[in-house]
């Protein structure tokens, strides 16, 4: 099989090209089901970028719409998204490396990284941070009214750290916890000596050659090709890029493009990253999902899994994204989109059995 980069190359001459001019192009059947179905995203409005692996060989790759609705920049499959959820296989990942080093336990308590934390999360480990079965409460709803600043992983740390209570005893049920995998970066950054950040940097991004993916810190780092959020207000798309949660990295602060994505996709299916053994913890059904979440039979690390289907969404002010792999149909379809609505993870779908059929 060629290197990825020779197939993007190779699909980017035979197929869609990256220039602007291309991206409406349907130069492929399979394009040209895209184009349809995106239409909606297409022109000056905010967009979204497409891709669509089929055996690790880009098939579509696309970009519609606007990064930037006032500055008309186009979107491609350079522009980078902010991930939100979407992020969360990235701290799974760099928990998963610092388990390989031999530097943590999953089944280490979580105290034993952040003593901080007050006595009601002694029982709570590693685990039960990436499975979401830690019982801890949700920082989002400690927030008080009038927030004037964003918040950070370590606010999120200071927060919890006042909360002498779980929603129920750790291991016993499921209940989605941003918060959870916003401690998880403060383990990474107890157990390595690097900040997040920089762990991500050269542990998982410049590996795989994800030059442009960045945890994104403002003021100290930038995002290249940047698409910034959108919502619909009052008939126009106006800009809403952040909200006072968007500084928190190990929950959602990853910013990246379907090329870079494409190379983590390659990522996992071998074991040039995570060792055989740890992909098959992220991939496994580490909790069952009794809550009414459509698509979602149970929780892996850092990845949702319904059939033979992983997947993960990603929604934040003004950003719907979703990653969905097939692996019995060695299948990968991403979507990321620079606007409020509509969650694109129905759209991901029908590419899927569009292009899958």
């Amino acid at each position: 099989m060629l290197p990825l980069l020779s197939l993007l190359a190779a699909c980017a001459s035979g197929g869609p090209r990256t220039d602007d001019a291309a991206m409406t192009a349907s130069t492929t059947p399979e394009a040209a089901a895209v184009d349809r179905l995106l239409r909606d995203y297409d022109g000056s409005v905010p967009g979204a970028a497409v891709l669509v692996l089929q055996g690790g060989v880009p098939v579509v790759r696309r970009g519609y719409g606007l990064a930037d609705v006032a500055a008309g920049t186009r979107v491609t499959p350079r522009t980078n998204f902010r991930l939100a959820s979407v992020s969360k296989q990235f701290t799974a990942a760099a928990i998963l490396l610092l388990a390989e080093d031999g530097r943590l336990r999953l089944d280490d308590p979580v105290r034993r990284w952040l003593p901080s934390l007050p006595a009601a999360a002694d029982a709570v480990t590693i685990h039960h941070l990436l499975a979401h079965t830690s019982g801890l409460v949700d920082y989002e709803d400690l927030l008080p009214d009038g927030l004037d600043r964003q918040l950070r992983d370590a606010d999120v740390l200071a927060i919890l750290e006042g909360q002498d209570r779980l929603y129920f005893a750790p291991g016993t049920r499921y209940r989605y916890s941003n918060g959870a995998y916003a401690l998880l970066t403060r383990i990474v950054v107890a157990a390595s000596g690097q900040d997040y950040a920089g762990f991500l940097r050269t542990r998982i991004f410049q590996p795989l050659g994800m030059d442009a993916t960045v945890a994104f810190e403002d003021g100290v780092s930038t995002v290249p090709d940047r698409a910034y959020g959108h919502s619909f207000v009052d008939g126009a798309w106006v800009r809403t890029d952040q909200s006072p949660t968007s500084a928190v990295l190990g929950d959602g602060g990853i910013y990246s493009s379907i090329d870079d994505l494409a190379k983590w996709d390659a990522a996992l299916q071998d074991d040039r990253l995570l060792s055989d053994a740890s992909r098959a913890l992220a991939f496994a059904a580490q909790t069952g999902v009794a809550v009414d979440e459509d698509d979602v039979d149970a929780y892996g690390y850092g990845w949702r899994l319904h059939g033979t289907r992983q997947w993960h969404s990603g929604e934040t002010i003004g950003f719907r994204n979703v990653i969905v792999r097939d692996p019995a149909r060695r299948l990968t379809v991403i979507v990321l989109s620079n606007r409020n609505d509509p969650p694109p993870y129905s759209l991901a779908l029908r590419i899927l059995d569009t292009i899958g059929h």
